[in-house]
């Protein structure tokens, strides 16, 4: 439907056609802004980014010239990788190759 279809519909034609009432979204809003949330809770909220492998990382980097940067770019698009996965990718293969992983 068109905005101009709702136009030309009466309260209780729109109320119809949404399934709820005016005063059902009233109360809503009332509970919302009361900050009663209707639903079953579901855990604790947790602020942040979700935990990719399961454990906290921490950050390793390092500074290299731009042109190694783009090639690396480029070869882990070709691999269909970003950066951060290509390079995690290449210290875990090193590091199963002598046995450290």
């Amino acid at each position: 439907m068109s905005k101009k279809d709702f136009e030309n519909m009466s309260q209780k034609e729109i109320e119809d056609y949404f399934g709820v009432t005016q005063e059902q979204i009233e109360e809503w809003d009332d509970m919302l802004v009361r900050g009663e949330i209707p639903g079953v809770s579901v855990g604790e909220v947790v602020v942040g980014r979700p935990l990719k492998f399961g454990e906290h990382l921490r950050l390793v980097g390092f500074k290299e010239t731009e042109q190694k940067i783009e090639r690396m770019d480029k070869r882990a698009d070709s691999l269909g990788m970003k950066r951060s996965d290509y390079l995690r990718w290449l210290v875990d293969k090193d590091l199963a190759s002598v046995d450290v992983a």
